[in-house]
């Protein structure tokens, strides 16, 4: 019978844990954190020094009644993950088991191998209580300013909306690179190429200057129309490629999105169940070192495989001075096991894995790198042909590259060049690129907000919010001209190119905007870049023990807490102030974009004109409260339309509503989604109400005077008279009841409840 009890946080990671133990020892897992502050209520004791009440969730009290009969008369060890997460872990099921968190073993392990579990239970400690408390720091300030700045939000932009000390930040930032480049004014050059001809050999070039004007670049190609190129200078120099360091949990999730496509919380997944199989190292790590063992390995294989002059040791460092964990990077654990993972996505992870971690002990790949300067005696600018020349591949063997970028041939100073033609096109500088999830995490983790457990969460929640959208954006046109150089002639044609297309990119919805303003404005020092990275140092000095994490609370507090109260007297309009675009030219009434209750809208007329209610319409897809234009909105006003009319007559209405575009037929609605109201034909109209009247006749069991029906629904058949309804037992054939027994169940069924507003409470 087993004489010890290791608790892991996952199934997963309990089952290949039990692998390496012997019969001695029971493995069993807490499914992850088992108490937490209760989502109700702010559960923070703000005059005891900000003690928080923390609950065993409901789904945990099975999990916990079975971990404590497994650990009755055993020796307990906790091995939760080796992070602040999973100390706290730790503490709190030591809690919930009564157990001695200064007595009780805990054990880490940063890799689920034989030798690193085997290890781990020869050197026990105990529950850290620093990074506890440093843990507990980050769940009551983040519980603090999500319980009191949410309801804020909730009274003057919108019922429902949340903020968050990470999470706000985040959005900020991808608020205010949309404004940028919202703003940026595009300035067109015109960049010459050309291709010359030597021996048979075509060698493309770059001119090295643009000029800011058509006419500029037009006089430029008349002055070379007889001019003879030679080759000015060659300059070859031996260059170097050096390998990145091994993964840590950020550049996992960038390259993963790059090179794989992965998002950043799918990157997370993935790297879990290839931790938890105990193909890798641990995934939450901001370090760039490598263990003695692990260099060792690496080095066997690289010289065993591809020989010595391939294997170059290093030992990066970590730069982040905040790096909070004395993890290693991420890598296999074991370099022999050339494949890894479940499924073919797991398996792509972890080959990217296993070639950084490798390649990060390799040579450096040898180039040579080649120009040639092209250029005639009449005028100062020369053309500029470049190429490189893999020589050594080093670490490209493994990661990367591998191939010749531009092979030029063989040319001699002085020589001659045909010119066979030249190219002045048209172009436009780029506006800042919007983020993507992985450009994300590099931003913050260069800012110094967040940390590895955090970035995935962060991303995510900012998206369910209703925040930020990623999204492909199409793109839009733009006219350019090419002036082109051929035969002694020059011609110049307009061409037609799409800008701005992009995919998987964050985009803020009208909402992040209206609550990022209204933060800035009245809590800067919450959402500020450099006090959100700071309150990250302060949580690390709290794991050192520099800091009691009541103290950094009670300081923080003691400033935030007056910003609520004075935020109380803003006033709602204040907040989401309207945007007059333009005014209708046939009724000469104000058009307004502005934020009302379900989200950005369009308003024509004046709210004070007591006389005449104002219209209300949604945004055109894709536009702003800050750019849509008046045709855009004059368009939407024509909103709703009439398409045609039903087969029996009756008339077909189109419109946007709070979910989109529709169309009505009598008290009928038919969501139209994708199709545009302004387009939508009168057959396409009809077919798509007639699939809705197919799917009602379908739920529709009955139907008696007065509006009562029997109806199938998502949780069984009921009855309802629109006000009411009424569930039928599931013994009961739903097509046996009648007028009189609906009516006696309705009777019977209690009324629907309607939305109560609350207000928040507070402890004083």
């Amino acid at each position: 019978m087993a004489k010890n009890l290791v608790i892991v946080e996952s199934p997963a990671k309990a089952k290949t844990i039990e692998k390496f133990l012997g019969s001695d020892f029971m493995v069993k897992s807490s499914f992850g954190h088992i108490r937490d502050l209760p989502k109700k209520g702010l559960n923070i004791d703000i005059d005891n020094k900000f003690e928080p009440t923390y609950a065993i969730s409901d789904d945990k009290k099975k999990v916990v009644n079975e971990l404590k009969k497994a650990a009755k008369d055993k020796v307990v060890w906790l091995a939760s993950d080796e992070d602040r997460e999973g100390e706290a872990i730790a503490w709190h099921l030591a809690n919930a088991l009564k157990l001695d968190p200064t007595k009780t073993k805990r054990i880490l392990f940063h890799e689920i191998t034989k030798t690193a579990i085997e290890n781990a239970i020869k050197a026990p400690r105990t529950i850290d209580l620093k990074l506890v408390d440093a843990q507990q720091a980050r769940r009551v300030l983040d519980r603090l300013v999500g319980y009191e700045l949410s309801p804020i939000l909730w009274k003057k932009v919108r019922t429902g909306l949340s903020a968050g000390r990470v999470q706000s930040v985040a959005v900020r930032l991808i608020v205010e690179r949309e404004r940028e480049i919202r703003d940026f004014k595009a300035q067109s050059s015109y960049k010459t190429t050309a291709i010359f001809i030597a021996d048979k050999h075509e060698i493309s070039a770059e001119l090295d200057t643009k000029f800011d004007s058509q006419k500029e670049a037009e006089n430029w190609l008349e002055s070379i129309i007889d001019a003879e190129f030679h080759v000015e200078s060659i300059q070859q120099k031996p260059s170097t490629r050096s390998p990145g360091a091994p993964f840590t949990t950020s550049t996992l999730q960038q390259e993963a999105s790059r090179r794989l496509g992965f998002s950043v919380s799918q990157t997370m997944t993935l790297a879990q169940r290839l931790y938890e199989a105990g193909q890798i190292t641990y995934m939450r790590t901001d370090s760039l070192t490598l263990s003695k063992d692990a260099l060792n390995a690496a080095e066997s294989f690289i010289k065993r495989e591809y020989g010595d002059q391939y294997h170059k040791f290093r030992q990066f460092k970590t730069k982040n001075s905040s790096a909070q964990e004395a993890h290693e990077a991420i890598r296999p654990t074991d370099f022999n096991r050339l494949a890894g993972g479940s499924d073919a996505s797991q398996a792509k992870l972890y080959n990217l894995i296993w070639q950084r971690a490798l390649a990060s002990q390799m040579t450096p790949a040898q180039t040579e790198r080649t120009e040639f300067h092209i250029k005639n005696t009449e005028n100062p600018q020369k053309f500029i042909a470049k190429g490189e020349i893999l020589q050594f591949d080093g670490f490209m063997k493994v990661y990367g590259g591998g191939k010749d970028d531009t092979i030029l041939p063989p040319l001699k100073e002085g020589q001659k060049l045909d010119l066979d033609q030249a190219t002045a096109s048209e172009t436009f500088a780029r506006s800042p690129a919007r983020y993507s999830e992985a450009m994300l995490v590099k931003k913050l983790e260069e800012l110094g907000i967040g940390r590895p457990s955090t970035y995935a969460p962060t991303i995510s929640t900012v998206q369910k919010r209703g925040y930020v959208e990623k999204t492909d954006l199409e793109g839009n046109e733009r006219e350019v001209t090419e002036i082109k150089l051929k035969n002694k002639k020059i011609s110049s044609e307009k061409n037609t190119v799409t800008y701005g297309a992009d995919r998987n990119k964050l985009v803020p919805t009208g909402i992040a905007e209206v609550v990022t303003d209204f933060l800035v404005n009245n809590f800067p020092a919450v959402i500020d870049y450099d006090f959100t990275a700071s309150v990250e140092k302060q949580f690390d000095d709290i794991a050192d023990g520099e800091q009691a994490w009541n103290d950094m609370i009670a300081d923080f507090y003691k400033d935030f807490h007056p910003l609520i109260e004075k935020s109380e007297d803003i006033p709602r309009a204040e907040v989401a102030q309207a945007r007059e675009i333009g005014k209708d030219p046939k009724s000469g009434e104000p058009i307004f974009a502005r934020f009302g209750r379900f989200g950005p809208m369009l308003q024509m007329g004046d709210t004070e004109d007591e006389d005449k209610k104002p219209k209300f319409t949604s945004l055109p897809k894709g536009a702003t409260i800050d750019t849509v234009t008046l045709e855009q909105a004059l368009e939407m006003f024509k909103l709703p339309k009439t398409v045609g009319t039903t087969e029996d007559g009756q008339a077909i209405m189109a419109n946007i509503g709070r979910f989109g575009p529709y169309i009505q037929v009598d008290k009928t609605y038919v969501s139209i989604k994708p199709l545009d109201p302004h387009d939508i034909t009168e057959a396409e109209a009809r077919e798509l109400y007639k699939e809705k009247l197919a799917k009602d006749a379908a739920k529709n069991i009955n139907e008696f005077p007065g509006g009562i029906k029997v109806l199938n629904g998502p949780y069984g058949p009921y009855v309802t008279d629109g006000k009411k309804n009424a569930r039928i037992a599931k013994d009961v054939d739903p097509k046996t009841i009648d007028e009189a027994k609906a009516k006696e169940l309705l009777a019977a069924a209690p009324a629907k409840r309607g939305f109560k507003k609350r207000s928040p409470r507070r402890k004083k």
